[in-house]
């Protein structure tokens, strides 16, 4: 009978994960390699492994609490100084996090932060969750994975494993990390494991948490899928493995870059019916009481946040190595990236027809932030559209009950009270950001005239005449 030997266990792994480079070093049996998996996956299924977390933000601190909630000791790594302190003080800064929940956590010493990497070592499974940008030129940004990247490397230990969350085009993880890691001297699916799980964070989402959310998962080879599987069933309802880590990196694009597509689809449909003289809210909100076929989507001043506005670029980039031309990611971006403009122009046409000239007018902006009820200003095309405004000698002010001040490229401003005599002091109210605790029927009574882009106004029936809707 046949005895399998080291070069048969290489070429059956190489057969698994053509994409990984992997080879068992000479002084170890298939029998060693084995072993590691299963005390990773040992810790794991006991929760008795540490849980390192690569930034606390958005992703990061919720994903840290539901570890922390099933009996993983979780550190996170956090180069904010002051958000490391305040993290291992109990004070939290997520909306989606609760209070008492994760002041418990910390002070029961399940969670804690440090701000470098000399505890890598103690840590069995590592989640990175930092910003992949774009450049200005709208290439991707990974200077902060591959920052991590090589912070880890310095620190790699047998029987880690890695999981990148960060959203970013299909390959970085066998691509970009691989290679860095490696340089260690450890291999990918032999002394460490690699994966990507994609983050589906939606701030300010009640229903749909960190642990109810389907999670995709794909590792860099077998052993590593198998482990990250494993890892992320602790605390997940439900996980979605899939064959490698490219593929899970592409479902994300894809999520984000689909509804970039519907939203551009509905933003080019409002500059139609503009142009037409209809109410493009009309129109959708006939259409989206067919109980089939179609999904509701509505247009805005542009789009925000940390995915929908980058994420189709990392594909779109991705694609050019293919000589393959994104042609509907390419134009969605297009139109989405031209609505701040639509409301500046739609914005001087409303002036215009109030007597007053944007270079002499004073308008309040309601709503800085990219998403209703949600204090986070990323990417938010009200921004641009305060920029813009302020191109044109416009004399502006915000008010945001969930932003108390921003920074954005220079562009610094501070929340203004919203109060009756500002109402009627301004000349325009531009509505941004529909927040729920905003009485529109005030604003509109006071306000000389709302230039109102997310249809915030919809119930209202008195003074519609002084409403112009995007």
């Amino acid at each position: 009978m046949h005895q399998p030997s080291r070069h048969d266990f290489h070429k059956s792994l190489t057969r698994k994960a053509p994409g990984a480079l992997l080879r068992v070093h000479s002084d170890q049996t298939e029998a060693e390699v084995v072993q590691r998996v299963q005390t990773l996956l040992d810790k794991i299924e006991s929760r008795t492994a540490t849980v390192g977390i690569v930034g606390l933000g958005y992703v990061g601190l919720p994903f840290a609490v539901e570890k922390a909630k099933v009996g993983f000791k979780v550190v996170g790594i956090e180069q904010n100084a002051d958000r490391a302190a305040r993290v291992n003080s109990g004070e939290n800064y997520i909306p989606d996090v609760k209070d008492h929940e994760f002041k418990e956590l910390v002070s029961r010493g399940f969670i804690k932060a440090v701000t470098d990497y000399t505890s890598v070592p103690e840590m069995d499974v590592i989640v990175i969750c930092v910003p992949t940008p774009l450049t200005k030129n709208l290439n991707p940004d990974l200077q902060f994975v591959e920052h991590v990247t090589k912070e880890l490397a310095k620190h790699l230990r047998p029987g880690q494993l890695i999981s990148l969350e960060s959203t970013t085009y299909p390959g970085t993880t066998h691509e970009v990390m691989q290679p860095i890691l490696e340089a260690s001297g450890l291999k990918v699916d032999i002394d460490f494991y690699l994966a990507h799980s994609p983050e589906r964070v939606d701030p300010g989402n009640a229903r749909y948490t960190t642990k109810n959310t389907n999670k995709v998962v794909g590792g860099v080879g077998p052993n590593s899928h198998k482990v990250a599987v494993a890892f992320y069933k602790q605390t997940i309802d439900h996980v979605v493995p899939v064959s490698s880590a490219d593929a899970a990196e592409m479902v994300k694009v894809f999520e984000n870059t689909f509804r970039a597509v519907n939203i551009a689809l509905v933003n080019e449909l409002c500059l139609l019916c503009d142009r037409m003289g209809m109410n493009v809210w009309e129109v959708l909100d006939a259409a989206f009481t067919k109980p089939f076929g179609i999904m509701p989507f509505y247009p805005g001043p542009g789009v925000g946040g940390h995915c929908i506005p980058l994420d189709p670029h990392y594909l779109e980039w991705k694609a050019r190595e293919y000589n393959f031309n994104t042609r509907f990611i390419a134009l969605a971006g297009e139109i989405n990236r031209s609505m701040p403009r639509f409301v500046r122009e739609k914005t001087h046409r409303v002036l215009n027809m109030l007597g007053v000239a944007p270079s002499r007018s004073k308008i309040l902006i309601l709503g800085v932030s990219y998403k209703r009820d949600l204090g986070d200003w990323r990417e938010s095309p009200a921004l641009d559209v305060i920029k813009l405004l302020k191109e044109d000698g416009a004399d502006l002010v915000y008010h945001d009950p969930f932003v108390p001040s921003f920074d954005e490229h220079g562009l610094v401003m501070e929340n203004t009270p919203l109060t009756d005599e500002m109402l009627r002091q301004v000349d325009l109210v531009i509505v941004t950001a529909d927040h729920t605790n905003v009485d529109y029927a005030r604003v509109v009574r006071l306000a000389a005239h709302v230039l109102d882009t997310r249809n915030a106004t919809k119930k209202i029936t008195d003074h519609r005449d002084k409403i112009t809707l995007l």
